[in-house]
Order: structure tokens, then sequence, then C-alpha cells
């Protein structure tokens, strides 16, 4: 267990925002940023990092957008092509879940 950065797996101000404000609760990533029992403090909270697991993008559904912060899964994949360029949604394409909660 280690106490990280939380810029190290949140990549930017809104989503530690909406972290703070309950509506991020997970993330994936393409490589795996913090390992199960990490910590993170944003202002004067801290999370704990409660599982990360390998996934693809195929695996995902819109439960899991909205616990990124998105309406559905077609907001998120949108969201993923604007932001990252030469982006092409492959369901094969493997990321990483990365989920916490305050402690």
């Amino acid at each position: 267990m280690a106490d990280i950065e939380p810029g190290e797996l949140l990549p930017n101000d809104r989503t530690k925002q909406q972290a703070l404000e309950g509506e991020v609760t997970q993330i994936h990533r393409g490589h795996q940023y913090a390992d199960e029992g990490d910590t993170f403090t944003i202002e004067d909270t801290t999370f704990e990092v409660r599982e990360v697991a390998e996934r693809t993008l195929g695996d995902l559904t819109d439960e899991d957008a909205q616990a990124e912060g998105m309406d559905d899964l077609e907001g998120y994949r949108r969201l993923l092509e604007r932001s990252h360029d030469e982006f092409e949604w492959n369901d094969d394409s493997e990321v990483v879940l990365h989920r916490f909660e305050p402690q």
C-alpha cells in the first residue's frame, strides 16, 4: 500500500472534483496506475483504491460509464474519442479498472 498523488490516477481537476462530489467512483486507464489498498487525498478527503482489475473496452457497461461521471457508455466512448488523438474504440482493447471510495 502506498500514498499516491491524485494526479497519478485522475487525469484532470474536473475528474478530481467529481470524485470529491461522489460522481466518479472509478476510472479505467490504459495502464495500471495504482494497487488495491493505495490511498490518495484530494483536499481533506482520503480515498482508498478498493479494486484494480484488467478488463477490455468491450466489458464496459452503462453502469461503468456512470461510475466515471458519464450518462452512458456512448457518452463515455465519445469522451475518449475527443480526449485522445487517433483513438478508435476496439472492444478487445485492454484497460485497467481502478475503483476507489472515500475512507
